[in-house]
């Protein structure tokens, strides 16, 4: 069946076909490749373009990379607003690796820019992340403002005195078990320390399928959990038949977040478990 293919089909699947796709089919996907794969690092990002990543952005068609959001200079992926000449306007984005990974060591550099639009939600400012464990970006509705999915993410100083954790959990559309039981905040905070906007940080993130996750900072273990699972509120706009409550997180797509405020990605790097 189509759905079995292990990459991003450039055509639209909707419905029943859409939640075999998301949550059934990709089980079976991409395993022989990881297999073949496993224990090797593979680069996610080619340092020159995004060939091999898809655009999502909330109001627009999947595809539709609008205002050149997304691009990459000098050798990093950029998240860039400067043709946002109407301001933000909740075009809440995400940039999809192309294949789904189930379980795997994935690390990634990151650091925020000077650049906010005024119209973003405050919560946003000095804020990002990396979507794990996601939904094909084809089964994201043009209205839907976020991808079904666990959050990485990534926060830096506001310079108002107060800790600021990064590398902490964030679950649009699903939950996690922490701590012996599910957590019902949408936000979990890591013991991270607090790092200045305009510094390199690393991240890490170790899946076990659906059942162990890791965050590391800096090459420091800052947070664990358990159990990732479709739950939860936050994302709207969705496909209803594709938000089964309950429903374990084997394994998903890889995306990276912009929400109003600049931010920038290099060394993208994964190996499969």
């Amino acid at each position: 069946m189509e759905f079995l293919n292990n990459r991003i089909n450039p055509t639209r699947v909707t419905g029943r076909a859409a939640g075999a796709l998301l949550f059934i089919g990709l089980t079976a996907c991409s395993a022989t490749e990881q297999s073949r794969n496993s224990g090797e690092w593979q680069s996610l990002f080619n340092g020159e373009d995004l060939d091999g990543w898809v655009v999502k952005i909330h109001h627009h068609e999947v595809g539709d990379n609008y205002a050149d959001t997304f691009r990459v200079v000098d050798g990093v992926i950029q998240v860039n607003y400067d043709g946002y000449q109407d301001g933000f306007g909740e075009r809440f984005g995400h940039l999809f690796y192309e294949q789904p990974f189930s379980s795997y060591h994935l690390k990634f550099e990151y650091r925020f820019t000077d650049q906010w639009l005024d119209d973003a939600p405050g919560y946003a400012y000095r804020n990002s992340g990396i979507m794990f464990h996601a939904q094909d970006p084809n089964t994201i509705l043009k209205e839907q403002d976020w991808p079904i999915s666990v959050e990485y993410q990534m926060l830096a100083d506001r310079n108002d005195g107060n800790p600021r954790p990064t590398g902490n959990m964030c679950s649009p559309g699903t939950d996690v078990v922490y701590e012996g039981k599910i957590d019902e905040r949408h936000c979990i905070n890591s013991t991270s320390a607090t790092y200045p906007p305009g510094e390199w940080v690393e991240g890490e993130l170790i899946v076990y399928g659906d059942s162990r996750v890791v965050h590391r900072v800096n090459g420091e273990t800052v947070l664990e959990y358990n159990q990732p699972q479709i739950g939860g509120g936050v994302v709207s706009g969705f496909d209803p038949e594709l938000k089964v409550d309950g429903q374990p997180l084997t394994r998903g797509y890889i995306a990276l977040q912009s929400e109003g405020q600049g931010v920038e990605f290099r060394n993208i790097t994964i190996k499969p478990l």
